[in-house]
């Protein structure tokens, strides 16, 4: 999503009670109430196919996933942040509000929004001790990056090009990222790429 200078302050608890009356989604840093506005057909449509693929593979298990209007709370009374996807498969996440346990965060990018989601964002995420993946979603051109905690406590990346199965382990679901031509797999399913994006992203692979 995209930031706009619409800022405020108060209070953590206020600012709880006082994003429930309204339309427009605001994210919370440390005393800053942010606005945010919506993103692209190609940022809403990705956002909305990785929801219903993960929510289909994960029908019959404890998890629940979430999209766009459900906050994470990062840091309590610090940080709340709206992520694209969530998904939390722990039993103590009862709060109606938001979660607090995730286990797999997604973010689908765009240029107003790639270096907060790839920098303050993700080092903040990253101090959930839940949370397992974080996965950025291109929509330029196809392509995922999935950034795993190891046994050892720290992050690797995995990335993921055309002709290839993404693998989310956190929530032991994978997804194909295989292509017919320019027909795209569901994750991409309805996204409209720039040709020159596609071909140069192509050629990369081989």
């Amino acid at each position: 999503m995209v930031a706009v200078p619409d800022r405020i302050l108060m209070s953590a608890e206020e600012y709880l009670v006082w994003e429930l009356t309204q339309e427009q989604r605001h994210e919370y840093w440390d005393g800053e109430v942010v606005a945010m506005t919506g993103g692209t057909r190609n940022h809403n449509r990705v956002s909305f196919n990785f929801f219903k693929l993960l929510d289909d593979a994960l029908a019959d298990r404890s998890c629940e996933v979430y999209i766009v209007d459900v906050k994470v709370q990062v840091e309590p009374g610090q940080k709340y942040f709206y992520p694209d996807v969530v998904v939390t498969c722990d039993p103590r996440d009862r709060d109606p509000q938001l979660i607090q346990f995730p286990c797999l965060i997604i973010e689908v990018l765009s240029p107003s929004t790639e270096a907060a989601d790839r920098g303050k964002k993700f080092a903040k995420y990253r101090q959930l001790p839940t949370l397992q993946e974080y996965v950025l979603v291109q929509v330029a051109q196809p392509g995922v990056e999935v950034f795993r905690r190891n046994e050892q406590g720290k992050w690797v990346l995995s990335e993921y090009n055309l002709d290839e199965i993404l693998r989310l382990e956190s929530v032991d679901v994978e997804i194909a990222m295989s292509t017919t031509g320019y027909a795209y797999a569901d994750l991409y399913r309805q996204v409209q790429f720039e040709t020159e994006a596609i071909e140069e992203n192509s050629i990369d692979n081989h």
